[in-house]
């Protein structure tokens, strides 16, 4: 029995987080694992990331070096882990495994993984309403806060209706405070919330 390797034709990563690479088999007794090596192929033309042979584990493209790993003594499990994508790591990666048998001859799989790097949607600010008709006494002391969801980072700015619909810009930031309100504090405001 020859063991099968297995691992998805596909998968797509996030820029800037980490992916697995899955490349699994079931270990099978007579079978000893020779060598594993990734490779991967894109626009800079393929090459070889990662070896694991008798002597270690070894780290062969300077681009990946201290971002890729393998899991240590879980036997049959040689996915590839590779931290903070950069969008320059799209491609075909390569798992390919070497046994040996009891007979000295050598065995080898190999199972291909088609790599993209997505960037997160973006998505654009939703404020949440404010209370409408707020009534405080004159000489109290409050304050307004915006607050939106959305992709950050979000910036905030506040804004007083003045009139044949102008508005008048007060402040930039999500909260508008007054220490001690007076009558002509009275108006209509509003904030803009605004991001990428």
């Amino acid at each position: 029995a020859f063991p099968d390797l297995s691992g998805p034709s596909e998968i797509k990563g996030v820029w800037k987080e980490s992916v697995t690479l899955p490349c699994a088999y079931v270990p099978v007794e007579d079978l000893v694992q020779q060598t594993l090596i990734w490779t991967v192929a894109h626009d800079k033309g393929s090459a070889s990331i990662f070896r694991r042979d008798d002597s270690g584990d070894h780290v062969l493209l300077s681009e990946y070096r201290d971002r890729v790993s393998i899991p240590k003594n879980a036997p049959g499990n040689v996915s590839l882990l590779i931290l903070s994508l950069e969008i320059s790591d799209r491609g075909t990666y390569t798992c390919q495994v070497t046994w040996r048998d009891s007979n000295n001859s050598l065995i080898a799989k190999e199972v291909t993984t088609k790599l993209e790097v997505v960037k997160v949607a973006a998505t654009k600010p939703i404020i949440r309403a404010g209370e409408l008709g707020l009534t405080v006494p004159a000489g109290a002391g409050t304050s307004l806060t915006c607050e939106a969801s959305g992709s950050p980072p979000i910036s905030y700015r506040w804004f007083r209706s003045a009139p044949a619909g102008k508005a008048v810009f007060l402040s930039s930031g999500a909260e508008l405070a007054w220490p001690s309100l007076r009558p002509s504090d009275s108006g209509t405001y509003f904030c803009e919330a605004e991001n990428r």
